[in-house]
């Protein structure tokens, strides 16, 4: 007898210390497909490459820490189209899960049916870019504001924050959401904001055939063993071992601290080969001038020493995410790559490290074979777990 309460005993206690989050309430189940148990998101096991300098780039508020139950209300919201004025599209209607988080569309389609300003972004690894920005132009000032403004956007979602309140303090199904994320049932815009933010902040990536290579050599420089001879020379192209003149080609953004002059025989402890987008934005020579629809940061500031300038975005799942740039001009990766090889134009504001010496626009010049090479590692940043992953996937029943 003293046998039986004791093992009863310590199964009550594993059952206590495992459970670390509110559970679901079941009574909505005929509505979003929710675990009884949240899933868990707030204790991801990193590989070794995301390093305390990566984790310096981690742009997460002291006040919205992620949580289980704060990520499992942002998914919902994420998903529910009644965050549109007329119920008719989602956050998730313009960043679909299988295709990285973004748009296969040039511009996405609002709530009316009309087109967008901009190309829709993927957001893997969100949580990590450096410059604590967001948007294209950067005129987000953090991942918080940023979640709420596709929502007020009149052709967006067309909603204002009051209405949104009021509308999704109507639909009883939240309530146990916000109780579990925030202690109450009370719905606001601030802990709209904080939840969305926390979902988008969870969709980390870092399960690909490149992340397998980086976590074997810890060096980018040094031929990856799980690759083929053409993804590696198209690794080499793109860290400009094979392209010096280009100036350390596509690394100089996209891994700005990566130094192929320092550190191509020994890296530095602490050092980001993981995320791969910029620190800044850049003109990239697109245009020829700033007599175009969209100057990008230069508009958004009000100073021309600015037109053109865009975001640099993350290469992560770009198989997944065409069409390309900030209008989606180009259709194809391979147009991408054509870009950068033959053509860079020079537009007034082009950054620095798009000109040679003599201030004429970068050309990286790549043969047939190089351009394919480098397109072939590209594809090696695709993350199939990510874009599987039921805990990131739609959770309604109906929608």
């Amino acid at each position: 007898m003293l046998k039986s309460k004791l093992i009863l005993l310590l199964i009550i206690i594993t059952l206590g210390s495992c459970k670390t989050d509110e559970s679901i309430d079941d009574s909505y189940s005929d509505i979003y497909n929710l675990p009884l148990t949240p899933y868990n998101y707030s204790s991801v096991a990193f590989p070794d490459n995301f390093n305390s300098y990566v984790f310096s780039f981690n742009n997460t508020p002291t006040d919205n820490q992620i949580t289980n139950d704060g990520v499992t209300l942002g998914r919902v919201l994420f998903y529910d189209k009644n965050m549109s004025i007329n119920n008719t599209i989602a956050c998730a209607s313009c960043h679909f899960q299988e295709l990285g988080f973004s748009d296969n569309r040039s511009k996405s389609t609002g709530f009316d049916g009309d087109q967008t300003f901009r190309n829709s972004m993927g957001f893997a690894n969100a949580g990590f870019y450096k410059d604590k920005k967001f948007f294209w132009d950067h005129r987000a000032a953090s991942l918080e504001e940023q979640v709420l403004m596709p929502l007020q956007d009149e052709v967006e979602m067309g909603m204002t924050l009051d209405v949104l309140v009021t509308k999704l303090s109507e639909l009883n199904y939240y309530k146990p959401l916000f109780e579990n994320a925030f202690g109450n049932e009370t719905i606001t815009s601030d802990k709209i904001s904080k939840a969305l933010s926390q979902f988008v902040r969870a969709i980390y990536s870092f399960n690909t055939k490149y992340d397998v290579g980086i976590q074997t050599t810890n060096n980018i420089f040094i031929d990856f063993p799980n690759f083929t001879a053409q993804e590696n020379l198209g690794k080499a192209i793109f860290n400009g071992k094979e392209t010096p003149e280009a100036n350390a080609s596509c690394v100089t953004c996209h891994l700005p601290n990566v130094d192929p002059l320092r550190f191509e025989l020994e890296l530095p402890v602490n050092v980001n080969q993981v995320i791969f987008s910029g620190a800044e934005p850049d003109n990239i020579g697109l245009d020829i001038d700033n007599s175009v629809a969209d100057n990008g940061l230069g508009a958004f500031l009000g100073n021309p020493s600015f037109d053109g300038h865009f975001k640099t975005p993350s290469l992560r799942n770009l198989e997944l995410t065409a069409p390309y740039m900030h209008d989606g001009r180009f259709a194809t990766i391979e147009e991408v790559v054509e870009h950068y090889s033959t053509g860079v134009l020079a537009h007034p504001t082009l950054s620095a490290h798009m000109k040679d010496s003599d201030g004429n626009p970068r050309h990286l010049d790549l043969t047939d074979e190089e351009s394919a090479a480098l397109v072939a590692f590209l594809k090696t940043l695709t993350d199939y777990d990510l874009i599987n992953d039921e805990r990131f996937s739609n959770p309604f029943v109906d929608n």
